[in-house]
């Protein structure tokens, strides 16, 4: 069931609050794919212990894309990371087999999406046939292409990886970390690598085109049979782009349980084998640095397949054009909301002293709470008040104060129990009482060290036709 977008936030009337003190001291279609190439990093922890970071990091081909994004880019709001995926139909080099097409598209775009501390994944497929509006871009000659409405993979055409990485955070206001391209050889190789990938047919393919002859049934596909399977369109489903991204998903999902699968990771040779076609094969931006792969691929230890789930952006028909869809974003919205508020999981909140177990907090509608910041991150008052509204409480101002070192919660005679209701949303900062404070009020002031909300931001919605990467294979066949 889709969740219904979240109501705006009610700000309520209320003499406006003192200032509180300061504190002092054409293509395959396929599978996004790189997210193979991310499934890397799902197993990636275990690569500190070979010591090949190095060697396989000096095989990643990188482009600089900053001066390509624009300075009106969505904010950072959270410790999570967000990864551009886009395969590649180049028909040069090795592709060359694959026709001879000028130029390059990408049919195949998927933000990759890893919440903080590795507590899971999910990976939003946009269909190619989706009309949006989109930004313009500057190409790497230097012209710039100008803002359009059309389908989304026309982005990756116009100016390349930067291009579609502008349109998505356009269309989410989702900030986007880092992006990953692979092409047609690049698939082969991996799913080689893996051992071959593990797939559910319902039926016979015998599709000429594609050159992919499979029998019915549970079966292993390697490079080649893998990248028919997930090129084939009219043989399998109802010939759709939306019912071949389920097959790609589902494909993906079988990636995963194999890339995270014991005895893949407990194998040395198999693992650096894997990361090493991985590498070998995808193109990312300059910022997806050594250190930041060490980093993620840390953080996301013990990451299992049931962690991990494939979904579509919802779409409805465009009224224009039948073999086109655009965004349902009344349901659509929600699941970007969620992935743009997944906060960094709470630590556990200190233990009271003996005299705040005494104080019994009131309901959130009870608190009338000013927010102010006192850090230099534009906007993250108006933010966190935003979400204090969300959950109930009756923000009565948002302001700015000057520097302050550490976040406080204050609080005015005859609010104890409200302070103590803040403290539960905001936890980490025993609520002090304040005596300039107007009697009733709670003030947040917003430190260096930041105010995290306590259980995140809104839980991702399910999304449906989503598919887990620890599901049964034939499951979704």
């Amino acid at each position: 069931m889709q969740r219904a977008a979240s109501p705006p936030p009610v700000y309520y009337s209320a003499p406006s609050p003192p200032e509180p003190p300061v504190q002092r001291g054409r293509l395959w279609r396929l599978l996004g794919w790189a997210s193979i190439a991310m499934s890397v990093i799902l197993v990636g922890g275990s690569l500190t212990a070979y010591g090949f970071w190095r060697r396989l990091d000096g095989q990643i081909h990188r482009e600089n894309v900053k001066d390509k994004l624009g300075a009106n880019r969505p904010a950072k709001l959270n410790d999570s990371i967000n990864i551009l995926l886009m395969g590649s139909d180049s028909r040069q080099g090795a592709n060359a087999q694959y026709g001879t097409e000028q130029g390059e598209r990408s049919d195949t775009t998927i933000l990759l999406h890893i919440s903080p501390g590795g507590a899971g994944a999910i990976g939003i497929s946009f269909p190619r046939d989706s009309m949006v509006q989109m930004p313009s871009c500057k190409k790497s000659n230097g012209t710039t292409v100008p803002a359009q409405f059309g389908m989304i993979n026309a982005a990756f055409s116009n100016a390349g990886p930067s291009c579609t990485w502008r349109t998505i955070e356009s269309l989410t206001k989702i900030h986007i970390d880092h992006f990953v391209e692979v092409d047609f050889a690049g698939f082969k190789q991996v799913v080689d690598a893996l051992g071959g990938v593990e797939i559910c047919v319902p039926k016979p393919i015998n599709d000429p085109k594609a050159e992919l002859h499979l029998k019915a049934g549970k079966q292993v596909v390697h490079g080649a049979e893998a990248l028919g399977y997930v090129r084939t369109r009219y043989v399998l489903g109802d010939g759709s782009d939306l019912d071949r991204i389920k097959r790609q998903q589902a494909f993906m999902a079988s990636v995963v349980k194999k890339a995270t699968d014991k005895g893949m990771l407990t194998d040395p040779g198999r693992t650096y084998s894997f990361l090493s076609a991985t590498t070998k094969s995808i193109k990312a931006d300059d910022g997806l640095t050594l250190s930041v792969m060490e980093k993620l691929a840390s953080g996301l230890k013990g990451m299992s397949a049931g962690k991990v789930r494939f979904v579509t952006v919802p779409t409805m028909a465009y009224p224009k054009d039948k073999n086109r869809v655009q965004f349902n974003q009344a349901l659509a919205e929600p699941l970007f909301q969620a992935i743009r508020e997944d906060n960094t999981p709470p630590e556990p909140a200190p233990t009271p002293v003996p005299a705040q177990q005494k104080v019994q907090p009131v309901p959130p509608a009870q608190v009338r709470i000013g927010v102010f910041n006192g850090t230099a991150e534009h906007g993250l008052a108006q933010r966190t008040a935003d979400q204090l509204a969300e959950r109930g409480f009756k923000v009565v101002k948002v302001g700015t104060v000057k520097s302050a070192a550490k976040t406080r919660i204050l609080y005015g005679a005859g609010a104890e129990r409200q302070a103590a209701r803040a403290a539960i949303a905001v936890p980490g900062h025993p609520p002090e009482a304040w005596a300039k404070a107007k009697p009733g009020y709670v003030y947040l002031i917003i430190g260096k060290d930041g105010a995290k909300l306590s259980g995140g931001g809104p839980a991702v919605p399910k999304v449906a036709g989503e598919i887990r990467a620890d599901r049964d294979v034939c499951a979704q066949a």
